[in-house]
């Protein structure tokens, strides 16, 4: 095995460095396996990855009157 560094922001850093070692294996092997899933897929569009966010929203009931809702509330 090869140690590899990625970069997260503070609060998952702090969240991650106080968890058990049989939390912390069981999260590096989860993500070892989801990185080996997303490199072995082909890269797609940034239109492609945009469609599929629609598609997986509408298919939670997200409307565009919904959408414009949300984006308006300040």
């Amino acid at each position: 095995m090869t140690a590899i560094v990625i970069e997260v922001d503070e609060k998952v850093a702090q969240t991650f460095s106080q968890v058990s070692a049989d939390r912390k294996l069981k999260l590096q092997l989860l993500l070892k396996l989801r990185l080996q899933e997303l490199m072995s897929t082909p890269e797609r569009s940034l239109i492609e990855i945009m469609d599929e966010i629609g598609h997986y929203s509408e298919a939670q009931g997200m409307t565009q009157e919904l959408l414009v809702s949300l984006l308006n509330e300040k």
